[in-house]
């Protein structure tokens, strides 16, 4: 009785003659995996609006690991909807070669890419994909266990305009004897070689050396903020981090004279 006086006196909105910039707006508010799956299916001027590649400008798939659907498959068609009108991505899980290829193929104005969590990328492709991510300004590897100095390399030299990297690695294997005081400046030195111009690091989990780090800040000179994150529970030297901070203050190197630092935050803590 309710609904129908509603309907006599006009109560009910009709959604269908909202403005079309508004339920765009509503529509990218339900998030990727609703609009591919269920919004476009909703009516034609609705499958119209997802239509549209400036839909898919954002594409941001995080906290689905548990979905039911196939998420790489969903990412794909976003990705293929919005083409060169994609600007950024931010995936977790589920991408592999296949969606890093792809990306690569259909995109030519990405800004900004955040991967993480997905150890089926591997850096034949990845530094492959790095030749066609000219525009990018950010970019964020975290914890995807088949990336190495490699990837760091081919972004340095095909990503001008990148003035931030979060390159952060799982802490697999810490426990292990066998790793246990392993360091390594593999990373470091690509970075310092390769990204002049960067203005935010990021290395949580990283084994560089203080030369390495002394490298970094001599290398990337416009350095604004640097990120080390030392995730090393049976390291018997509980200075070596603060290591860092103490040798390239007191020494100071070539890349910290006369300019300053805004952060170096350096953790111990577990």
């Amino acid at each position: 009785m309710a609904l129908k006086l509603e309907k006599k006196i006009g109560l009910v909105p009709n959604w269908l003659e909202l403005p079309k910039d508004v339920t765009s707006k509503i529509i990218q508010l339900l998030g990727v995996v609703e609009m591919v799956m269920n919004a476009r299916q909703v009516c034609p001027m609705w499958r119209k609006i997802c239509m549209d590649p400036l839909m898919w400008k954002n594409i941001e798939m995080i906290n689905c690991f548990k979905s039911p659907h196939n998420l790489e498959k969903i990412c794909m068609y976003a990705i293929d909807q919005g083409g060169d009108h994609v600007e950024e991505i931010n995936i977790e899980y589920f991408a592999t070669d296949e969606l890093i290829k792809l990306l690569a193929e259909r995109t030519r104005n990405l800004r900004r890419i955040r991967i993480s969590k997905c150890p089926k990328i591997t850096d034949e492709v990845f530094s492959e994909a790095a030749k066609k991510f000219s525009l990018l300004e950010e970019l964020e590897l975290s914890f995807n266990d088949e990336l190495t100095k490699d990837s760091i390399e081919a972004i340095g030299q095909n990503c001008p305009l990148l003035k931030t990297l979060k390159f952060n690695q799982p802490y697999k294997g810490i426990n292990c004897r066998s790793y246990k005081g392993y360091k390594s400046n593999k990373q470091a030195l690509a970075i310092a070689k390769t990204m002049p111009g960067l203005r935010h690091l990021e290395l949580w989990g990283n084994k560089l050396t203080n030369d390495g780090l002394i490298a970094i800040l001599d290398g990337c000179r416009y350095l604004e903020s640097l990120d080390i994150h030392e995730h090393d529970d049976d390291d018997d030297d509980d200075d070596f981090t603060y290591e860092f901070y103490c040798e390239c203050i007191v020494r100071g190197s070539k890349g910290m004279k006369g300019r300053k630092i805004k952060y170096v935050d350096f953790y111990k803590f577990h």
